[in-house]
């Protein structure tokens, strides 16, 4: 896996936090000093957090499991969305829908109500619907699609929440603590922690800062995707491998009992050959 560099971060402008005067004193752990009332992020504090929350992401990508990306800030919602969609996770760069984690039943009806509308479409129901119905349905499909889109295929809830900006995306980060879903997050000196369980601190505002850490989990993901799908590639390799030793053990006890059978049947023959080779010789 890659690391991350301090040189990196350093020109991305990863160490700037906020004022002082909006820090949150549970961050005096990852601040490293005070510059021009401007606190400064320690960043080997951040590489170290970061590789923690990249291995455990690794894995929980490598057992299958889904992990969902939020980042609704302006900033960040292009890049988390490109970045999640080059390894096929769920993300919401828009609107946090209310209830996503916590009433995700009712979520996945209105997913649902979008994909029968994708249907009506592609069997030609939709073309029977008179110029109203088809405004009405359009507009109610764009919504969704806008809202819910990118969750389409998340069928169940995931398996983590990775965040950018743990303040702005609280009422995620509140669900996802209510369900028991570990939270990673990328946090700022002006947010309060204790709600994160894996706490990456950055600068949250920095487009390169996001782009350079988001990259970074991405890319561990993404290896964990990859040894799942090289493990599977053993496993049924393996398991072909075992099914054909069984066949060849089959085959050969077969042939095995074919031959026994052969030798008896042989021996039978031979047996009442004997016989009555002997018995014409007695009566000579």
């Amino acid at each position: 896996m890659a690391k991350l560099e301090f040189d990196q971060l350093l020109e991305a402008g990863a160490h700037f936090g906020h004022l002082k005067s909006k820090w949150n004193p549970a961050m005096a752990p990852y601040i490293f000093m005070e510059r021009n009332g401007i606190h400064i992020i320690d960043l080997h504090k951040t590489i170290a957090k970061a590789e923690e929350a990249a291995a455990a992401l690794k894995q929980i990508a490598k057992s299958g499991k889904k992990i969902l990306f939020v980042a609704t800030k302006k900033q960040a919602k292009d890049i988390v969305a490109e970045k999640a969609q080059s390894i096929n996770m769920p993300y919401v760069v828009e609107r946090w829908p209310g209830g996503l984690l916590t009433n995700f039943p009712t979520i996945r009806k209105a997913v649902k109500k979008m994909n029968n509308i994708d249907k009506m479409i592609k069997d030609g129901t939709f073309d029977t619907l008179s110029k109203r119905e088809k405004l009405q349905i359009t507009r109610q499909r764009a919504k969704l699609e806008k809202m819910l889109g990118s969750i389409q295929d998340l069928t169940r809830l995931p398996a983590a929440l990775f965040v950018v900006d743990a303040m702005k995306e609280n009422i995620a980060v509140k669900e996802a603590e209510r369900l028991g879903i570990p939270v990673f997050a990328i946090v700022d000196t002006n947010t309060d922690p204790s709600n994160i369980d894996f706490v990456i601190p950055a600068n949250d505002d920095s487009v390169k800062t996001i782009e350079l850490i988001v990259g970074y989990i991405c890319d561990a993901i993404k290896e964990g995707l990859e040894e799942r799908k090289a493990e599977k590639a053993d496993a049924a390799a393996a398991e072909e491998q075992e099914k054909e030793t069984a066949r060849r053990e089959r085959k050969a006890k077969a042939a095995k009992k074919e031959r026994i059978k052969k030798e008896d049947k042989e021996a039978i023959n031979a047996a009442i050959v004997s016989k009555y080779a002997k018995e014409e010789g007695e009566e000579e």
